[in-house]
Order: C-alpha cells, then sequence, then structure tokens
C-alpha cells in the first residue's frame, strides 16, 4: 500500500510540474497601462504629424491573376500552378483531404487607386484569408517591381472556406489548412503581386464613388443570434477608367460558409457567385472584401452550392440596381494611415482564467505575421482594414461615429495578418467558438485594437 501511495504521490508531483509549465492565469492587465499599448500609440502620435491628405484628379487601374490550381498534376510546379495534391482551407472537419475538382475558379484581383502623389492599391482574393507569408513575399515582389511599399497595400480575402489550403504551419494551421507546402507560399504570391504590379501598369485617369444598401436579408448575427447586433449595410466602391472600363468593390459582414466541410471542390462560395454574377452584366472587375464578418453569417435560401448562388446573384442583383445611383467623381480627397502594431503575449485559453504559457502556444500556431492596421480616406468614406475577423457589431459603432462627420465607413478583415477574433469586450467570456477558441491575445487586446482602430479613422477622417 506504501508502494502505491508514493508511485501516486510522484505522479502527481510530475503532473503538477507539467501544469505549473504550461499552464498560468489569463492576465487582465488593462492594455493602456502596457508597454505593446504606449509604443504603439507614440508610434501613431509620430503618424499623424507627418500625414496630411492630397486632392487631385483620380487616375485608376484594374490587375487580375487565377489562384485556381491545377491539381493532379504529378508533381508540383509553382510557376504554372501546378500541385500534386492541395488541401482546402477553412475546416478542421477535412482533416487535410486533398481537394478533388475546381467547381468554380479562384482569382486575386487589384484595383489602383491614384490622386496626387499618393497610390492605393486594394486586394480582394478568393481565399479564407491573405496569408501572412504570402503577403510577405508579395510586399517584396512589389517593392522591387515597383517600388510600392505596405503603405501603399490593402490585402483582405473574401473569406471563402472553399479555397487553396497548404499556406500554414503549427497544428493549429495544419489542422484548417492541410498539410504545409511551402511551394503554395511562391505561388499565391508570384500571383498576388502579379495582380498588384499589372493594376498600377494599368493607370488611367478616371473616376470613383462610394455607395450603399440594406441587406438584412442576408446576414445574422451567429455569436449571440437576436441578442446581438447586426451590420446590415452592403457597401460599393465603382470605378471607371476614361476608356470605359468599370470595375466594383463589394463588401460585405456575412460569413462565406455557405458550403461546409463536405464540399473538397475549390469554390468563391456566395462572393464568387456574386463577383461572377456582376462581370457577366458588364463590370470588367467586381472586386469582393470579406468586410467585418465576426460574429456575422449568411442568410439564405437554398441547399449546398444552390445556396451559394442564391445569396451571391441576389446581392449582385441589387448592385446593378443601386450602383448606377453612386455619383462618380474625377477629383477627389485622400489620406491614409498605416500602422505597424506591437503585439501582446498569446494567451490561448484552456479555460475561462486559465491559458497556455506563449512559448507553448508559440508551438502551436503558425507566425501571426507582421501585424498593421491601417485606414484610408477615399472621398466620404473611411475604409479601415484589419488582421482578423473584425466584429460586425463594433464595426456600427465606427460607422455611427463617422456618419456623424459626414462620412461613410466600413472596416474589411484578412489585411495580411491573423490575429483571430475582434469580438465585443462584453463578449470575452462567453464560451464560443470565436471568443474562446479564436480569441488569442487576451481580454485587453480587443479593447486595444478597438481604440487604435478609433483613433485612425478620426484623424484620417479631420485631415484637411
Amino acid at each position: 500500500m506504501k508502494k502505491i501511495v508514493k508511485v501516486l504521490a510522484v505522479i502527481f508531483l510530475i503532473l503538477l510540474v507539467i501544469v505549473v509549465l504550461i499552464i498560468q492565469p489569463v492576465d487582465y492587465t488593462p492594455y493602456f497601462q502596457t508597454e505593446y499599448y504606449k509604443n504603439t500609440k507614440s508610434r501613431l502620435d509620430s503618424l499623424v504629424l507627418k500625414t496630411n491628405s492630397s486632392f487631385g484628379a483620380v487616375q485608376v487601374g484594374m490587375g487580375k491573376r487565377s489562384i485556381t490550381p491545377t491539381l493532379n498534376a504529378g508533381a508540383d510546379d509553382p510557376r504554372q500552378g501546378q500541385f500534386n495534391h492541395i488541401p482546402l482551407a477553412g475546416y478542421g472537419g477535412r482533416k487535410g483531404a486533398p481537394a478533388t475538382g475546381v467547381h468554380d475558379s479562384l482569382f486575386v484581383k487589384a484595383i489602383a487607386i491614384r490622386v496626387a502623389d499618393k497610390t492605393m492599391v486594394f486586394i480582394g482574393s478568393d481565399l479564407l484569408i491573405m496569408p501572412p507569408e504570402v503577403s510577405k513575399k508579395s510586399d517584396e515582389i512589389v517593392a522591387t517591381e515597383s517600388g510600392l511599399t505596405r503603405e501603399n497595400i490593402f490585402y483582405s480575402a473574401s473569406h471563402t472556406h472553399s479555397s487553396v489550403g497548404a499556406w500554414s504551419e503549427g497544428v493549429i494551421g495544419e489542422l484548417f489548412g492541410g498539410e504545409f507546402n511551402p511551394l503554395v507560399i511562391d505561388w499565391l504570391a508570384a500571383q498576388v503581386s502579379g495582380a498588384i504590379i499589372d493594376a498600377v501598369a494599368d493607370l488611367k485617369p478616371g473616376a470613383i464613388g462610394v455607395g450603399n444598401f440594406h441587406a438584412k436579408d442576408f446576414v445574422r448575427n451567429r455569436l449571440v443570434k437576436e441578442d446581438g447586433r447586426v451590420n446590415t449595410d452592403f457597401m460599393m466602391i465603382k470605378a471607371s477608367q476614361v476608356d470605359g472600363k468599370t470595375a466594383i468593390i463589394g463588401s460585405f459582414d456575412a460569413h462565406a460558409t455557405t458550403l461546409g466541410d463536405w464540399n473538397l471542390e475549390t469554390s468563391g462560395d456566395y462572393p464568387g457567385y456574386w463577383q461572377r454574377k456582376l462581370e457577366a452584366e458588364g463590370y470588367d472587375h467586381a472586386v469582393y472584401i470579406a468586410g467585418s464578418v465576426g460574429s456575422h453569417t449568411y442568410s439564405g435560401q437554398g441547399e449546398r452550392f444552390e445556396k451559394s448562388k442564391y445569396i451571391g446573384e441576389a446581392l449582385a442583383d441589387s448592385v446593378l440596381k443601386y450602383s448606377p445611383e453612386i455619383a462618380l467623381k474625377d477629383s477627389i480627397r485622400t489620406a491614409t494611415l498605416t500602422l505597424s502594431m506591437d503585439m501582446p503575449e498569446f494567451q490561448f485559453r484552456i479555460s475561462d482564467g486559465y491559458r497556455l504559457r506563449p512559448y507553448v502556444a508559440h508551438m502551436l500556431f503558425p507566425e501571426v505575421g507582421t501585424v498593421f492596421l491601417q485606414t484610408a480616406m477615399l472621398d466620404s468614406l473611411i475604409w479601415s482594414t484589419t488582421p482578423s475577423d473584425f466584429s460586425g457589431e463594433t464595426a456600427i459603432d465606427y460607422k455611427n461615429a463617422m456618419y456623424h462627420k459626414g462620412f461613410r465607413a466600413m472596416v474589411s478583415s484578412f489585411n495580411g495578418a491573423y490575429t483571430g477574433y475582434i469580438i465585443p469586450c462584453r463578449y470575452y467570456h462567453f464560451n464560443s467558438y470565436e471568443s474562446r477558441m479564436m480569441n488569442w491575445f487576451g481580454p485587453s487586446y480587443n479593447p486595444y485594437i478597438n481604440y487604435m482602430l478609433g483613433e485612425m479613422m478620426e484623424k484620417v477622417s479631420s485631415l484637411n
């Protein structure tokens, strides 16, 4: 009996040591008392002092590259987008299974806008997110080929859960995107940078305008359902060139998850149907950008691909109805801020009050990338980009604040890094997928990002 007690005691001590080594309490230090906040706030204050708005004639350029992989190629050839096999990104339930075919094609599209001496390139991609390693390599290629830097580039993704995977390392990355293949990063970076460079080379005199409509029948709150708010705005940016080419950028807050883990064919989900319908109806480029999709999901009719088509084409029909009302201007005022963010340490929770120690979390998670917040003024629109699934509920507050200053506003997600979900602080202790598993950086991260984003939008909207 004594031997059994001794063995149990040793086992207990070993387990206790393991627990102490890998688990610690959640850190509730307010963000405004931290060094990462103070460093970032100082950087923002310095940027604002050096930033001015520009007024001038508009130039518009358009670029487009395919990111549809050639499957079952026998051998990987990233120069041609050919792969022996490639998994889809979006669902752990697929367990890394390779894609079986192409249901519909995938693209990355870029719209370049130049006003006076300021060039901005807005990228839409039929991807789950814009992978950090892809944006990093794309930045390097674009800087070499065109001289543009990260401050000129505004990344995004449609957030389809049926696009190319294999671009993320780490246990968590491979859970949602399949086995890592660095050649996929090379290929995607070449296509993304190619679209950017093509758009800049295509710059011609043009005009742009902004608009929106409400699409309440196609979006709902998935986090707390009827107890939460819903951002129903579908945002539009219309652009044209003097030679008659036209583009439309659309942004909406409904998750592109009409296709579940049962689907093993590449697809742009409902944003893909939206783009194809508009390009069939006369737009040369239709670019879809995921808005503030955190806590928001789709609402629509039909099953499987029928549902994707119904939602995408219904939203496209509304664009065709309302976009002719958008007034285009050939001269506008613009301004931008690109803020590099100091980050808190990982606080991945295993219970409400306890988390994995940061070094353990780093072994499980892929690199989140270099984190930026960006804000751009395009005439009467204030557009901010975030490295996350940003909350649709929080976006409403920014829209209201900017409305009182005479601006429309939108907040988009997946701008080239990925830091999980940014949700309203009141949901932090809610035991859900968004607030627990995907809330990676602790209780102070959400208000930290929200504060910085609000400051940037306020500063840009106040520039003369």
